[in-house]
């Protein structure tokens, strides 16, 4: 079981998901320590560095220019503002920080040369750089490549068979192809999905197929839980039952043994019981900051205490 593979089947994903919840996370937790450290995690910060006014219409996102969420629109930051963040990042431990905006696809021109600038400069201050700014051209991946990007992310959100109940504006095979033109370009891939959102155990089947089908796997691979936002049409959703949370990660850990599984939206409503369940079921990274774009996060205080009465640390420095 601890052997790479790109040829997981939905039937196998899903005996996998379903293991008595012990056998499950004792699995993971063999893949995990064959690959990874147990006591260490990765500290990861995001940033909303273009916000709102989306012409995209995902049903989960309260950036969207369909859905009167509140949240305000803002042009794109200054150079000068993204660096100033990046570096109080690292301070508070992060080594790999993330910069996103609000678009459907990269505009070329100078919004596009500021991001770069950008890149250069997170790198420059000896943090892995991560992006997620829509859909990306091959040639324009390869400038990201060109500037330093550590990683593109992209997430795939759901099944395939889902994601029109959730998106109407791009087809599932725009996402593949910007995770190719990525991939192409040499930078790391960075995408996995939410849960949450109304779908059934099948697409939460379907969606790990997909990303562990692919080869290489994501290098990683963040597992959302839905962040239910006023204004958006998913904002009733039931709650997601915790257990199934950590049944998610620990099957995307076995399926991607190398890959960094990232505990990322939705930390917020886990108890430190439930996010020591994750690290235990192989979850290696966590976005830090008290907002994940435009949605809460826990704060500082609150990870140093849950790592520090775990007898667990964050990543002393970055790994790319």
């Amino acid at each position: 079981m601890n052997n790479l593979r790109y040829d997981w089947t939905t039937d196998e994903i899903e005996r996998l998901y379903n293991l008595p919840f012990p056998e499950l996370v004792f699995e993971a937790q063999t893949v995990h320590r064959k690959f990874h450290k147990t006591d260490e995690i990765q500290g990861c910060q995001l940033l909303s560095i273009k916000t709102g006014g989306c012409p995209e219409d995902c049903a989960y996102c309260p950036q969207s220019a369909h859905y009167k969420t509140g949240v305000d629109r803002e042009g794109l930051l200054s150079v000068d503002k993204a660096l100033e963040a990046a570096q109080n990042a690292k301070s508070s431990g992060a080594t790999r920080f993330c910069m996103g905006a609000a678009w459907r696809d990269v505009p070329d021109g100078e919004q596009f040369e500021q991001v770069l600038e950008m890149v250069k400069g997170v790198r420059g201050i000896g943090l892995e750089a991560c992006c997620t700014l829509g859909m990306l051209r091959e040639d324009q991946a390869a400038r990201l490549a060109e500037a330093g990007l550590t990683a593109y992310n992209h997430n795939l959100d759901t099944s395939p068979e889902f994601y029109g109940d959730i998106i109407s504006t791009r087809v599932y095979d725009e996402r593949l192809k910007t995770l190719e033109n990525v991939r192409k370009s040499g930078v790391t891939v960075c995408s996995g999905g939410i849960i949450g959102m109304g779908e059934t155990a099948e697409d939460r089947y379907g969606l790990l197929r997909q990303l562990s089908n692919q080869n290489p796997h994501p290098e990683s691979v963040p597992i959302n839980q839905l962040v239910k936002v006023e204004g958006t049409p998913l904002e009733s959703e039931a709650d997601v039952d915790v257990f199934d949370f950590v049944r998610m990660i620990a099957t995307a850990r076995i399926i991607m043994p190398k890959s960094m599984v990232r505990l990322s939206a939705g930390r917020l409503e886990l108890t430190d019981e439930a996010q020591a369940l994750c690290f235990l079921a192989g979850a290696n990274s966590i976005f830090m900051g008290e907002r994940l774009l435009t949605t809460p996060n826990p704060e500082r205080d609150r990870d140093e205490e849950l790592l520090d009465k775990l007898g667990m640390k964050l990543f002393a420095e970055a790994t790319a």
